[in-house]
């Protein structure tokens, strides 16, 4: 089970019911959050979950409206009491942009330990999950993430029979660890099924439309993405400035085919949203106007 939370869908600045741009995953009494834009701590607050356990921070790139509520959150987590170390991912020069802005919270009870992307397509191993970074098309460096949690083959009692595989070993097979004993060794594939369908949300927000949102967003749960402008007349400013429109990102979704799709990042002149999802939903029907503070469980298909 994942739970999902788009603290903040604003782009730019900030506006009185819409905080800049963050979002927040939970799963496994973990907490991930990507971009931390100016109001998140607000809206964290508002939602009711706590800056303490963030274990991980992504941030997509270094413009001010995604990484500028970073030095306050330190300092909100620094006095919670927190002294396990935090781990953030981003762009080359992650750890001087951080530095940086530590400059008004030099003193944190914590260690921070960087991760740079330094591919294209990169994938960061955590327990139990893992996060994938891939290039987006942007006028800086710029990434999306895709959060995804694989799920073992059911365990199948006749497979672990006809192997001769004694009942003390099972649970551990099922968990997936490899045992060895006597000079035989034991693989968690010969108790269980097939790999199963996990879990997968992909995020990506400040870019263009680009194949690699396509092939990282394909057939996840739920997919996250910009949609800086819904008039059609802003579709020429979107490709100045490197930012999608709705249509565009619902293009990408009626390719990509999650199971749904949330827009956000909005423009600060974008003010109601849901008046342009009727065309968004001609080309992706299961589309939602992002609105801050929404959220969702994700959970397992029944087998």
């Amino acid at each position: 089970m994942i739970d999902v939370c788009l603290l903040g869908t604003g782009g730019m600045m900030p506006l009185p019911n819409r905080w800049l741009t963050s979002l927040m995953i939970r799963y496994n009494g973990k907490s991930i959050l990507i971009d931390c834009g100016e109001g998140t701590q607000v809206a964290m607050k508002k939602k009711g979950w706590s800056p303490k356990p963030i274990d991980i921070m992504c941030f997509t790139h270094f413009h001010a409206d995604h990484i500028s509520g970073l030095p306050g959150m330190l300092l909100t987590m620094g006095n919670a009491e927190r002294n396990e170390p935090l781990t953030i991912i981003g762009p080359k020069g992650i750890q001087k942009v951080v530095s940086a802005l530590r400059v008004i919270a030099p003193e944190l009870p914590f260690e921070i330990l960087y991760q740079e992307i330094e591919e294209s397509e990169q994938t960061f191993q955590f327990e139990g999950f893992q996060i994938d970074s891939f290039k987006v098309n942007h006028n800086v460096p710029c990434y999306g993430y895709s959060f995804s949690i694989e799920r073992a083959g059911k365990f199948i009692m006749e497979k672990a029979l006809e192997a001769g595989i004694e009942k003390k070993f099972w649970n551990r097979l099922q968990k997936g660890n490899m045992i060895e004993e006597n000079g035989i060794i034991l693989t968690p594939d010969m108790v269980l099924g097939p790999k199963r369908k996990g879990l997968k949300v992909t995020y990506c927000t400040d870019t263009r439309p680009t194949d690699s949102i396509v092939r990282n967003a394909t057939d996840v749960e739920l997919f996250i993405c910009e949609g800086m402008y819904g008039e059609k007349d802003k579709e020429q400013k979107a490709k100045d400035h490197k930012h999608m429109t709705f249509l565009e990102a619902a293009e990408l979704a009626r390719k990509a085919n999650p199971k749904e799709l949330w827009l956000t990042h909005y423009s600060p002149s974008l003010v109601r949203p849901e008046e342009f999802m009727k065309e968004v939903r001609d080309i992706f029907p299961n589309s939602i106007p992002g609105k801050d503070g929404m959220t969702t469980e994700l959970v397992y298909e029944e087998d």
